[in-house]
């Protein structure tokens, strides 16, 4: 396993001097300043993308399983969290310190949820640098979350030869009459860009446009498999790929990865405001 502090080359990332892949001592009290935020264009550069003509819309959602504060007489309150991080922000955040921010409530006296939520919201949205929206729900309220399967095609039982495991853009292809599909694959691996360490998820194309070949689509989804970047660009590159060798006239690409240190990140991207998301779980989440 490649854990090098740059595993992508010299190339810079952003992320450099982050947490990731380092020991890092963990705070217990409220710790606003271990948030380490990354800008995105560092990525989107290698991509051509420009900060002022975004070809996409979308947010990153962020579901935290391990968040736990004290009530004002000292007793532990455990909550599940979600945080919506637009994909306009000028900056990202890196999971390893928000893991460490969100362990730094672990004993810190908070009035309530509703105290906590602030808190959150005001020091993401600083983080990330553009309003970020954030749910905190104890479990006390008997918070339910919804896991299925998407409402489309699975290409994972395509019979293909594959062996290329770097970003093969070149083997998506298009063509024929106009359809409107949902295709996916629970085969998408990636790694970190930092530690390498491996990062599983789902991917899910919906689009409207010429017929994508699925055999080639499938192909590319498992190129990623060796493939170092952090999950937002993955989804990133996945889209520009497919608006450039595809061209259809509406995508929505969205992941779903499986959570690492007590948080999952599920990135989405689409070609206008108005094409939903299926925000139901992926069945390993």
């Amino acid at each position: 396993m490649n854990t090098s502090a740059n595993p992508a080359g010299s190339r810079p990332h952003g992320a450099e001097s982050s947490p990731l892949g380092r020991a890092v001592a963990y705070r217990d009290t409220y710790a606003p300043e271990l948030l380490f935020p990354i800008e995105r264009q560092l990525k989107r550069d290698e991509l051509g993308l420009k900060p002022d003509a975004l070809p996409f819309v979308g947010e990153d959602l962020w579901n935290a399983y391990e968040l736990s504060w004290l009530d004002p007489r000292g007793k532990p309150v455990v909550a599940l969290a979600g945080f919506r991080v637009p994909a306009s922000s000028p900056r990202l955040i890196e999971s390893k310190s928000l893991k460490l921010y969100l362990n730094a409530f672990n004993q810190q006296q908070c009035t309530d949820a509703d105290e906590v939520r602030s808190l959150i919201a005001r020091d993401l949205s600083a983080a990330a640098g553009a309003q970020v929206a954030v749910s905190v729900e104890p479990l006390t309220l008997r918070p339910q979350r919804a896991s299925a399967y998407p409402d489309g095609i699975c290409l994972d039982g395509l019979e293909v030869d594959i062996d290329t495991y770097q970003p093969a853009p070149e083997q998506l292809r298009a063509g024929g009459g106009e359809v409107t599909e949902t295709l996916y694959s629970h085969l998408l691996k990636s790694n970190c860009l930092v530690t390498g360490q491996p990062d599983w998820g789902m991917l899910v194309v919906r689009y409207t446009g010429p017929a994508i070949e699925r055999e080639g689509l499938l192909r590319y989804i498992v190129s990623f498999r060796g493939h170092n970047e952090f999950h937002e660009q993955c989804v990133e590159r996945v889209f520009c790929d497919l608006m450039a060798r595809c061209k259809p006239r509406e995508l929505a690409v969205w992941a779903r990865y499986t959570r690492r240190g007590g948080l999952d990140i599920n990135p989405f991207r689409a070609s206008r405001e108005g094409l939903l998301v299926d925000e139901r779980m992926e069945v390993r989440q």
